[in-house]
């Protein structure tokens, strides 16, 4: 198998790291980030429909995201710098509702991270530039998109902010509620 796979991602269940193996020589590497078959094996059997990808500055903070009716599985990298990447199980009924887990995705490291659908999804770029890349089971359909607020004490998110840096969110996402405001989690 070209992966490997962590699926114990704090406990919370469906959430999935995805390690590839990388091929690399003097010349630089070769790695394949998607492979339906390996994939599959792995219990990642989702069928993406929308490529997506996203540029952004160090302190930007995006998120926490999710669709409401067009629940998206997602499939997340960086293709340059560093970021902390988190999801958040919004199911309702789940033993770990309002429970996150958080993983530096980078450049470097090539790690990939599988949020299943009915996750709130957001990350911070840590280094000064950083590409985003996700693979998505569903349109995007704007106003069908919720959120939740990045600091919500009843979830708790230590997000690794040093001291000297000054977050950049969205207007929408300083206006996001708690997690209390999306009506006891998704179905």
């Amino acid at each position: 198998m070209k992966i490997t796979v962590e699926q114990d991602c704090g406990g919370i269940k469906g959430l999935m790291v995805v390690t590839p193996k990388v091929f690399g020589d003097a010349r630089g590497y070769f790695m394949e980030t998607y492979h339906e078959a390996e994939f599959a094996e792995a219990g990642i059997t989702e069928h993406f429909v929308q490529d997506n990808q996203s540029y952004s500055s160090r302190g930007v903070l995006r998120g926490l995201h999710f669709q409401k009716e067009y629940a998206q599985a997602k499939l997340v990298r960086v293709l340059s710098g560093e970021v902390y990447d988190v999801a958040v199980d919004i199911r309702r009924g789940s033993p770990t509702y309002g429970k996150y887990f958080g993983v530096l995705l980078s450049a470097e490291n090539k790690k990939q991270f599988f949020i299943p659908r009915d996750f709130a999804h957001g990350f911070l770029v840590l280094s000064e530039t950083a590409e985003f890349a996700y693979k998505c089971t569903e349109f995007y359909h704007p106003d069908d998109e919720g959120g939740i607020r990045y600091n919500d004490s009843k979830i708790g998110i230590e997000w690794p902010i040093p001291a000297d840096m000054e977050l950049k969110l969205s207007d929408r996402d300083t206006k996001w509620g708690d997690i209390d405001s999306i009506g006891g989690g998704r179905a």
